[in-house]
């Protein structure tokens, strides 16, 4: 159950964060609105997930790692970011990281 309420707080994360540049600096009620809505989703999910069991820094671990790689696809493909190398090696380190994490026991 820890893992499907991490699943969930990514979503809403994603979701959130790809909402930032439609806000227009918070001065957009509507893409505003959803933006913090995602984020309080987002956060309760994870203290959802890990009150169930999942420890803290693998929860994160793998919260930020997923989000932040499916952040950079989404602006890829639907905000018009340029994807470069840096980005590429980037995402690769990070989710590098989490699978040590994840292999290393920390679970």
């Amino acid at each position: 159950m820890a893992f499907v309420l991490l699943g969930v707080a990514i979503v809403f994360e994603v979701i959130a964060t790809s909402l930032l540049k439609s806000t227009e600096g918070f001065s957009r009620l509507w893409p505003t609105i959803g933006c913090l809505a995602g984020y309080t989703a987002a956060f309760l999910a994870l203290a959802m997930a890990i009150q169930r069991g999942l420890q803290v820094g693998v929860g994160y671990a793998i919260w930020s790692g997923l989000g932040t790689t499916l952040i950079v696809i989404i602006g890829a493909l639907f905000l018009n970011e340029p994807v470069t190398l840096a980005k590429i090696a980037g995402v690769v380190l990070v989710v590098s990281g989490v699978v040590v994490l994840n292999l290393s026991g920390a679970h």
